[in-house]
């Protein structure tokens, strides 16, 4: 049986994370395994997820209410042993800063450009995953 990669998608917006779905798609890249998802609309749940294990990367939503994308980086790099790489969506580029200070491996601005979205997840599930070569 082939693995998968698990990728959380945190977004209190149902819209959100289906654009972040639709953008990596099932297999972003020829090398990595199929993806799956798992979508968590909040921060209690995103920890659940993340304590269970299983999870290669993370998209978070910087944008998210209550809990933004940046400050649950943040919390998850402090308290999850192990915790995968993340990607964060930011509201604008400057707001690129705020994603180095919540320590993401990577940021890309929202509205979602796909190329850039799929590129993001590749380079954290390859940095993550063991080579299938």
């Amino acid at each position: 049986m082939q693995r998968t990669a698990t990728v959380l998608v945190y977004s209190d917006d149902v819209n959100t994370r289906e654009q972040v779905r639709l953008a990596v798609g099932r297999r972003p890249a020829a090398d990595l395994p199929p993806v799956e998802y798992v979508e968590c609309a909040t921060l209690p749940a995103v920890l659940t997820e993340l304590e269970r294990g299983g999870v290669d990367a993370c998209v978070l939503d910087g944008e998210a209410v209550p809990a933004g994308g940046m400050g649950v980086c943040r919390q998850i790099k402090d308290e999850i042993f192990g915790c995968p790489p993340v990607l964060v969506l930011i509201g604008r580029p400057q707001d690129a800063w705020l994603a180095t200070w919540s320590r993401a491996e990577a940021a890309v601005a929202h509205p979602v450009d796909p190329a850039d979205l799929a590129a993001g997840v590749t380079a954290l599930l390859r940095s993550a995953l063991p080579a299938t070569v």
